[in-house]
């Protein structure tokens, strides 16, 4: 008589580890948080919902919601304006440009800002126009910040060119606010051409974006 067959093992489940477990709680988090666009009006229970989780496992790994949100949202943003900042430290780095290579350098420059910023999006819009205090900390003790280090790298740059740059912070300004309206074109008009965008913006930025105006012009 044959042998009743063995019943089949269940697969154990894998538990997560520890950093990938708050991984995944930072991940429902930033999605929860974006959905509701409030940091305040979030609760840890909706997070634990996004996460299939208990409330009790995230307060195992986190004190507080503004601990998630400091580490879900805050973070990743200052994380991503400190590559901005990088990428235009590095514009000249293989040495002296060309007016060619200048050109190419600004186009790569605002490729890139414009690809972060269409990355960091949500959470930027969450952040900058959420709690006023959150708001406030993180443009003062990151953004600015960030740009200022912008137009620091950038003086540097024009001195070793032998130029003068006379306003490098309303420069980098300039630049960071052109390369987020461009993402937010491209985020909101899909067809919009953002290589005619980006290409335009490079020569406004190195040429002027309005003619000299010479008033013995006649119509």
């Amino acid at each position: 008589m044959p042998k009743p067959a063995a019943p089949a093992e269940v697969p154990k489940t894998r538990r997560l580890t520890a950093e990938a477990r708050r991984k995944s709680i930072l991940a429902a988090a930033r999605r929860a948080f974006s959905e509701t666009g409030d940091m305040n009006g979030t609760t840890i229970r909706a997070i634990a919902e996004r996460g299939g989780i208990s409330e009790g496992v995230i307060y195992r790994h986190f004190e507080s919601k503004d601990q998630l949100f400091y580490e879900a949202v805050v973070e990743p943003l200052q994380e991503a304006v400190d590559r901005l900042v990088a990428a235009t430290e590095n514009v000249d780095r293989e040495g002296p440009l060309d007016p060619q290579g200048q050109r190419e350098a600004m186009q790569g420059l605002y490729r890139q800002l414009v690809s972060t910023f269409g990355e960091v999006l949500p959470l930027l819009g969450l952040v900058l126009f959420g709690d006023p205090q959150v708001a406030r900390r993180f443009y003062r003790e990151t953004f600015a910040a960030a740009m200022d280090r912008l137009a620091d790298a950038w003086e540097q740059v024009e001195k070793r060119y032998g130029f003068e740059f006379e306003s490098p912070d309303i420069s980098a300004r300039a630049v960071m606010g052109t390369a987020l309206l461009l993402a937010l074109e491209k985020h909101h008009k899909p067809r919009f051409d953002l290589d005619r965008g980006i290409a335009l913006a490079t020569e406004g930025t190195m040429s002027g974006f309005f003619p000299a105006f010479d008033p013995r012009r006649k119509k």
